[in-house]
């Protein structure tokens, strides 16, 4: 366990996290944090990334399928083939 101090900046409190501690959670200068207070502790975390499907799927095509599904043939108005 390592201390650091609580210094000024602006009108908020900061503290410097260690150059080793960083590193080993992979925090970098620019990184965003969040804050949270738990069970009476201030707590900094990498938040959870927050995927957009749009984005998990860009450049997939048909081929990168590779047969992953098959509904067997259109019956009715289902045909997406446009």
């Amino acid at each position: 366990m390592q201390t650091v101090q609580v210094s000024r900046w602006g009108n908020s409190l900061g503290v410097r996290i260690p150059k080793d501690v960083a590193a080993a959670v992979g925090v970098a200068e620019g990184s965003r944090l969040s804050v949270v207070v738990h069970d009476g502790q201030i707590v900094l975390a990498l938040p959870k990334p927050r995927y957009r499907l749009e984005d998990l799927i860009a450049g997939v095509t048909p081929e990168d399928m590779c047969g992953a599904y098959d509904w067997g043939p259109d019956v009715g108005r289902e045909d997406v083939s446009e």
